[in-house]
């Protein structure tokens, strides 16, 4: 049993009220329930009550056991003084406020529909990942689409608020986060840490100045990236030279990373960083305002070419430095561009709605998942064993959500999923 349990119980008043007394047996009648109080102090305020033949306006405080009362030392904070009503599982003493006096106290454990009690146990024990999973049937197929939107809008809230603590980082630059966000999506989770250090040890503003030279941005990547320690050929020589000049000149040694920072292992060429240093390079080279086109572009198919820029020469036959292919990538593929959308273009769009108070920003997000196909993971493949579809990313997206901020915490009673299971359990006579 937890406090949110009879949080949940008392604000949707999910207990029998039939000849409701008070410990002392006075009786009671809840005539507002009160707001959810999230801050320090009682649990619920504004709330109005009858206790006998008095209304009294004022707080509600909720503990397992009234003793809790003591134990979090209420009775010497001036904030519970206005407390009216104190609701317990079990009431195993009286309460009094910092004045002395007494605390009307009603006791819910005799009042609780037991089936209720234990569909709440079963879904805080549950061994699954997903606590609801085997009620996941009974539920239906609205609440989960009504769940699966809520979800997505707050996912989506979340990661907006993550870029805009970048943004602030930044200087409130926004072509410095988005160059941030690029370097990290560039990564594809197995690099994503190195990315996202790259970003780090080549600032923007030495980026800014040589976006007009694919060559010198390819020295200033390969270079911070630790490539061009050991050149392998010709080109890579061509550009370890260039690199220290430039690294000398921008006092870039210091934070350079080196080959073993980098993951090969168990990829596909196709995939490799240097392969996606080279692609990023090019991309930089070709979007020199990157923030402002993602703003602007309005339809979705458009933002696949946004991230594919042809790379130069010597990576259209080349995986690693020093080893000739036959032919390789020229651009970044199609998977590889929606995922830049999901992971780049979105969070920015969420994020600018946010700070701008425009909606149009959010919408414009929430129509790019919609439009766009992500693959699964372990997480959504457990809603799909329940029987979810994702037939967009956006459907992915409000799964993860779903996970993330209610099953792996199991927050089922804020879930409208789990408060569907809950209510279900209401005897209805």
């Amino acid at each position: 049993m937890k406090e949110d349990f009879l949080h949940y119980i008392w604000q949707h008043q999910y207990f029998d009220k039939t000849n409701l007394t008070t410990t002392e047996g006075e009786s009671v009648q809840v005539l507002r329930v009160g707001m959810h109080n999230t801050d320090a102090g009682p649990d619920f305020r504004e709330t109005l009550v009858k206790v006998g033949e008095v209304e009294w306006s004022g707080s509600v405080e909720i503990h397992r056991k009234a003793s809790d009362w003591r134990r979090h030392q209420h009775h010497f904070d001036f904030k519970y003084n206005q407390v009216v009503l104190h609701v317990v599982w079990e009431a195993d003493e009286a309460v009094r406020r910092t004045d002395g006096s007494l605390i009307p106290a009603v006791e819910l454990k005799s009042r609780i529909p037991h089936a209720m009690l234990q569909t709440y146990e079963q879904l805080r024990r549950a061994p699954d990942t997903i606590p609801c999973a085997s009620f996941w049937p009974r539920v239906p197929d609205i609440t989960k689409t009504m769940m699966m939107g809520r979800t997505l809008t707050e996912r989506l809230e979340l990661k907006g608020e993550e870029v805009l603590q970048l943004f602030n980082q930044l200087g409130n630059d926004w072509e410095a986060t988005a160059y941030q966000l690029l370097c990290k999506g560039f990564g594809f989770k197995i690099n994503q840490e190195p990315f996202e250090r790259l970003a780090g040890a080549l600032p923007v503003q030495v980026v800014r100045k040589h976006q007009t030279s694919l060559f010198q941005m390819e020295t200033l990547l390969f270079g911070q990236a630790g490539f061009l320690n050991d050149p392998a050929d010709e080109y890579s020589a061509s550009l370890a030279k260039e690199y220290t000049y430039l690294s000398r000149k921008y006092k870039l040694q210091e934070q350079a990373m080196q080959r073993h920072h980098w993951n090969f292992l168990r990829m596909r060429p196709a995939n490799f960083p240097t392969v996606r240093l080279a692609q990023l390079a090019a991309l930089l080279t070709q979007q020199k305002s990157l923030f402002s086109r993602i703003i602007d572009t309005d339809e979705p198919k458009h933002y696949d070419a946004l991230w594919q820029a042809p790379v130069s020469a010597y990576w259209q036959k080349h995986y690693t430095f020093g080893a000739e292919s036959k032919a390789t990538q020229v651009q970044l593929g199609k998977s590889g561009a929606q995922n830049l959308t999901i992971n780049v273009a979105v969070p920015l769009l969420a994020a600018y709605a946010s700070y701008t108070q425009q909606l149009r920003y959010l919408d414009k997000a929430v129509n790019l998942l919609e439009k766009v196909k992500e693959a699964s993971n372990k997480v959504t493949r457990q809603y799909e064993e329940l029987g979810w579809k994702a037939a967009s990313a956006a459907d992915n997206q409000a799964a993860l959500g779903l996970y993330k901020l209610y099953c792996q915490p199991v927050n089922c009673l804020r879930c409208a999923i789990g408060n569907k299971i809950m209510k279900q359990d209401i005897p209805t006579t």
